[in-house]
């Protein structure tokens, strides 16, 4: 009997992550102008050029409790154990999504443990959860060990990032319209984190480079008071600016050079073009 460890596509997961783990990932859905939109075009920085003038936003979705029960199924079929780690439930449907399906396929397999946990965000910190979980599981933990990995985890990390503008968290109602609106006009640039599962305001400056500043130096004050283990840049849309963000604010509190990595597009639509940096302490920071 094995654990097996499953997540959905918000949580930035890498192929080569994926693979050498047995990481099973089940995709958010996006629909542009009508369409289903490949990864590949929805990378594209032109994408939110266009974006910005479109005049319905495209649309996102959750896997439906059908695609998670075929996974389900298979694995209860091979007597292995199944923990999803999902995106937030304040941000998205598929933890709702996950857990239908699995009272579904425990009442097909009265043996069967199943067991969903909302990560309260989304990304790499998503990301960094299912990682634990899935060390642990490759490692021989228990099922409860694996739960235990992923939850120590969420306590540990912070994620934090800038959106050029709040014009497309307005448009997609995840801030007030109101608010929006003011910050808009303001240009004011936000710092902004998951908190409670859902976007909060870590700070606000006033230039994309001040924002990088601030990022810094809120991440600077964990690492004083909580150690750091490890810390991945993202981004949405433009990767150079990631990496200056990189070498200029981050790479001097890691000591060395930071990973870069690309936002997935179905957090991405809601937020436009952006970057900032999710990192892991040592000791808990909540």
């Amino acid at each position: 009997m094995a654990v097996r460890i499953v997540t959905d596509s918000a949580s930035s997961l890498s192929e080569a992550d994926s693979q050498r783990l047995s990481i099973t990932t089940v995709p958010l859905h996006v629909v542009v102008e009508g369409h289903d939109a490949t990864e590949e075009q929805l990378r594209e920085p032109a994408f939110y050029t266009r974006l910005a003038t479109m005049a319905d936003l495209p649309k996102t979705s959750q896997p439906s409790p059908d695609e998670f029960s075929e996974i389900f199924r298979r694995f209860a079929e091979e007597g292995d154990d199944v923990l999803v780690i999902a995106i937030s439930a304040a941000m998205s449907g598929t933890v709702d999504s996950a857990r239908v399906a699995a009272d579904v396929v425990r009442a097909e397999y009265p043996g069967a443990r199943i067991e969903v946990l909302d990560s309260r965000s989304n990304s790499l910190e998503e990301g960094f959860a299912v990682l634990s979980a899935a060390e642990a599981a490759l490692a021989g933990a228990s099922f409860d060990e694996c739960v235990q990995a992923a939850e120590e985890t969420m306590r540990r990390t912070r994620f934090l990032f800038a959106p050029h503008s709040l014009e497309y968290l307005r448009r997609g109602g995840r801030i007030s319209g109101a608010a929006g609106l003011l910050g808009v006009m303001l240009r004011i640039a936000p710092i902004l984190t998951a908190a409670n599962g859902a976007t909060g305001v870590a700070g606000m400056a006033r230039s994309t480079r001040s924002a990088w500043v601030k990022m810094a130096t809120l991440m600077r004050k964990d690492v004083e008071r909580y150690g750091l283990r490890w810390a991945t840049v993202q981004y949405i849309a433009d990767r150079e600016e990631a990496v200056r963000f990189a070498s200029q604010a981050v790479a001097s509190l890691v000591g060395g050079d930071v990973p870069i990595v690309p936002i997935p597009p179905v957090v991405g639509l809601h937020v436009g073009p952006a970057v900032g940096v999710v990192y892991e302490t040592e000791r808990p920071m909540r």
